[in-house]
């Protein structure tokens, strides 16, 4: 454990990231509570984590008896209110900054005022997000991977009033949760956005112009310059609607025209055509 002061841990959002970072604060011994204001997906956060632990039971990575553990160690609840007793808070919620901003708002309220008040955004400002709370000094951006159990990195992201103390906390938590804590600037999209969706964006470009099918241009990046993913299944798995929010910030952010979202995923978010989430993206899923 980090130390006898964070023993539970909040998380609110139970949606992909959401319940993946529930699963791995209470593979590492936290007794987690997960809010969100829909009782049907806390109950398929529940059943995601499940699922994920039967695997690695399956592959041996985990024990039946910790499975069972860590499951247990599991609370789930639509009221937000239940996190006041909260030693560490994670929120996972939608990429919108004002919807984020009215949540911390709501946090810094309820919860105790030494809690830290952590974000999973991927492209949002940490200190836009700190300025709604009386607690600047005590949230930043703890941005995981997708898919949480397996991906080992987290970017840490200091706002502009984010402290040292709460910086050194989160990569010793980082630590204990077995992942890589990696310091980035306040700037849009951090620097795996910054890096990875101008490269998704062309993906998506290319594909609006005709320069290869989805199927083309993925073989090229896999076999060419050995991506273990292609760019358009990877966009797919992150979510088109999830992409377009962060080239939206990044464009908006930094007001550079190469980050200008393309045509065509624009009006694939707007159809619906998600990626795997919604069944259709550049690829069809079952």
């Amino acid at each position: 454990m980090i130390d006898s002061s964070i023993r539970t841990v909040g998380v609110v959002g139970a949606g992909t990231m959401g319940n993946g970072i529930t699963q791995v604060f209470a593979q590492a011994g936290f007794v987690v509570h997960m809010v969100d204001v829909s009782a049907l997906a806390l109950d398929r956060a529940r059943a995601s984590i499940e699922r994920s632990l039967g695997k690695f039971v399956e592959k041996g990575k985990v024990s039946a008896a910790d499975r069972d553990a860590t499951v247990g160690r599991v609370r789930t609840h639509t009221a937000l209110d239940t996190l006041a007793p909260a030693d560490y808070i994670v929120e996972a919620v939608i990429e919108d900054a004002e919807t984020k901003r009215s949540l911390f708002k709501t946090l810094d309220a309820l919860v105790r005022p030494d809690v830290i008040l952590a974000s999973n955004t991927s492209s949002i400002s940490i200190t836009v997000l700190g300025a709604a709370t009386k607690r600047p000094d005590r949230v930043l951006g703890m941005h995981f991977m997708n898919p949480v159990p397996l991906m080992t990195l987290v970017e840490l992201i200091r706002g502009q009033a984010t402290s040292d103390e709460t910086m050194a906390t989160a990569l010793t938590l980082c630590g204990v949760l077995g992942k890589n804590g990696v310091e980035a600037a306040d700037y849009p999209g951090f620097i795996a956005n910054r890096i990875l969706m101008p490269m998704l964006n062309e993906a998506f470009f290319a594909v609006m112009e005709g320069v290869g099918t989805p199927e083309a241009i993925d073989t090229v990046m896999r076999g060419g310059v050995n991506h273990p993913m292609g760019p358009l299944t990877l966009a797919d798995f992150i979510g088109l609607d999830v992409c377009l929010a962060i080239l939206t910030v990044l464009h908006e952010g930094l007001g550079d025209p190469k980050y200008r979202p393309c045509p065509l995923l624009k009006r694939m978010v707007a159809a619906g055509q998600l990626g795997r989430k919604s069944g259709q993206g550049f690829y069809t899923y079952a």
